[in-house]
């Protein structure tokens, strides 16, 4: 967007709604969350792109830079990043293709190919780290407080959704 709009467009949809279909502060809730998805998208993206990276390939390295050995089955980087096995695929090919991790045969299991952060990888994660760090990852305008609770109040949709047990 180039520049500001001279009111906010989600509170004046939340009182056509009001107004024309009844209560509205779900759809102005979930409204205003989508647009701060685009917003963050496009600061984390712009903040990767130099690097290479988009989110996906970033949080790939992240959970192998995690991992004890640096390195986890395909299976589990699906699970973890929760994603469907064909998406991890695409995922570890092109970080595979840029030399960021490779594959390794698992040590005890034939059926199962490790995939593992290479020192390119880790190099890269770093790099790409100190950028979105630098931006706050796009989240703006919130105290250290109100961070927290939108990670709270966030949790508790995920949860009641089915996204964790814990």
């Amino acid at each position: 967007m180039s520049r500001p709009l001279p009111f906010d467009p989600i509170a004046r949809a939340a009182q056509l709604w009001e107004a024309r279909i009844g209560p509205s502060e779900t759809m102005a809730a979930v409204t205003g969350i989508m647009r701060v998805q685009q917003i963050i998208q496009s600061a984390v993206d712009g903040a990767l792109k130099p690097h290479g990276l988009t989110f996906a390939r970033y949080e790939a390295l992240v959970l192998l830079t995690f991992a004890r050995a640096s390195h986890l089955p395909m299976r589990v980087m699906g699970e973890r990043l929760q994603l469907h096995p064909t998406s991890v695929t695409n995922i570890v090919d092109r970080l595979e293709k840029d030399g960021l991790v490779k594959r390794v045969p698992h040590p005890t299991d034939r059926r199962t190919t490790l995939v593992e952060i290479t020192d390119e990888g880790r190099a890269r994660r770093e790099e790409a780290t100190k950028a979105v760090t630098e931006i706050d990852f796009g989240l703006t305008g919130l105290t250290g407080k109100q961070t927290e609770q939108l990670t709270d109040l966030l949790t508790k949709v995920r949860k009641a959704t089915g996204d964790f047990t814990e």
